[in-house]
């Protein structure tokens, strides 16, 4: 491997813009006369989160403001910072704002910080003694607590396209300075098409992808980046799926709706981006199992064989051969016919129980198991149902529900 001897910070810092001039993508919520945009020359900043995929550029943009505010600028990253290291930059925060300077405040992947770190921010966020920027990956609206998320203006960013992906890859493969300029370096349009693409909108993934790419290269006089190299490269980093966080759930949706809709194909797909990111078999074959019940259920009571089958069979023989397995138990789910009513009557039933409490078993069918319960009148009164042919007339319910029907006929 032939290393870099002058540039020993990762090609994807190298390359960070340094202006909003050179800051590519966002242009909704940065571009020509947004508000923001002007918020950043003016240095009138209001506490904001940054709310993006990988790579969108949320760090990016936080460094810009660094770079552009004459405020005092302090970075944390969330993973290894805490209340200690929150009190003292509001310490130093209250010193600045005697001095009438303002202080930023970017904490990198808020979201992994807990409800008492998040509440430590409320009252120098409130009284402006800290501009906070918030950068997440995380749906906002879960992660981050609603008393602090209230006081700050919420950013969308979305994932760059191919198109500028593939302008920052030509920009890192002649840039001298910063990039790797000084290496011979080749690649077709086909290949540099297929790298954007694999990057699944995450810049750095893309340039992380490069650079080993480049730097593992054998002949570092001349490099020719082809399809197969920059594959080995990605391997599967360019499948973003934190099985953790807010991507796992919108996937696993995606499934079960393509499931409820009867689309196979769509089916196919979401169970293959699922599995081929990692995610535990046993996990997919248990939402199948549910998935029988709820939204297939008597329409045909196969379906739930099905999907035990398939968690057995998952179980015994893991991946990658098991996903054949799930496939053919997804797409038989997609293809079979639909019911709700299971759901929905233990759903009504459900919200019985919690409106009316604990209603009483009626005499009749309680079990006398003692004398004091027979004195009690338990189990009087009671019709043996072999004894009527399953024919008798007999209440089961609560006097107070009495009637009531949770399984609809359809």
């Amino acid at each position: 491997m032939q290393k870099n001897q002058t540039q020993n910070t990762p090609l994807a810092d190298r390359m960070r813009p340094k202006s909003l001039n050179g800051f590519l993508g966002q242009e909704k919520i940065i571009g020509k006369n947004t508000l923001l945009r002007q918020a950043i020359k003016s240095d009138q900043l209001p506490s904001m989160i940054f709310w993006g995929p990988p790579g969108s550029g949320k760090t990016t943009l936080a460094h810009i403001i660094a770079q552009q505010t004459k405020s005092a600028f302090n970075q944390i990253s969330a993973v290894n910072s805490g209340l200690k290291d929150l009190r003292a930059i509001i310490k130093e925060a209250e010193a600045n704002k005697k001095l009438n300077k303002k202080t930023i405040l970017f904490i990198d992947e808020i979201h992994r910080w807990n409800k008492i770190q998040q509440d430590a921010l409320l009252p120098s966020v409130e009284k402006g003694v800290i501009i906070l920027i918030g950068a997440t990956t995380e749906n906002p609206s879960f992660e981050v607590r609603g008393a602090l998320l209230s006081r700050c203006r919420v950013f969308v960013l979305k994932q760059l396209s191919e198109s500028q992906i593939s302008q920052i890859i030509k920009q890192a493969i002649k840039d001298k300075k910063n990039g790797l300029g000084q290496f011979n370096l080749k690649m077709d349009k086909t290949v540099l098409e297929a790298m954007a693409q694999m990057s699944n909108g995450d810049v750095r993934s893309a340039l992380n992808a490069l650079e080993y790419a480049v730097l593992a290269s054998p002949t570092p006089k001349k490099i020719n980046l082809t399809l197969d190299l920059i594959k080995e490269a990605f391997q599967k980093s360019h499948l973003f799926y934190d099985k953790d966080g807010e991507e796992h759930y919108n996937i696993i949706s995606a499934l079960h709706k393509s499931m409820r809709g009867s689309d196979e194909n769509a089916t196919i797909y979401w169970l293959a981006r699922m599995l081929e990111a990692g995610e535990d078999p046993l996990y997919i074959a248990r939402r199948l199992i549910r998935f029988a019940s709820e939204d297939i259920g008597l329409a045909n009571s196969r379906a739930l064989d099905q999907a035990v089958a398939a968690y057995q069979a998952c179980h015994f023989i893991g991946m990658p051969e098991c996903s054949v397995i799930l496939t053919q138990a997804a797409v038989y789910m997609a293809k079979c016919k639909k019911s709700n009513a299971l759901y929905v009557a233990y759903e009504t039933a459900k919200q019985d129980v919690e409106k009316y409490g604990n209603l009483g078993v009626p005499l009749h069918i309680r079990n006398a198991s003692t004398a004091l319960m027979k004195k009690l009148k338990y189990g009087q009164g009671y019709k043996y149902s072999p004894d009527h042919g399953y024919q008798e007339k007999q209440e089961y319910l609560p006097k107070k529900l009495k009637g009531k029907k949770y399984l609809k006929a359809k």
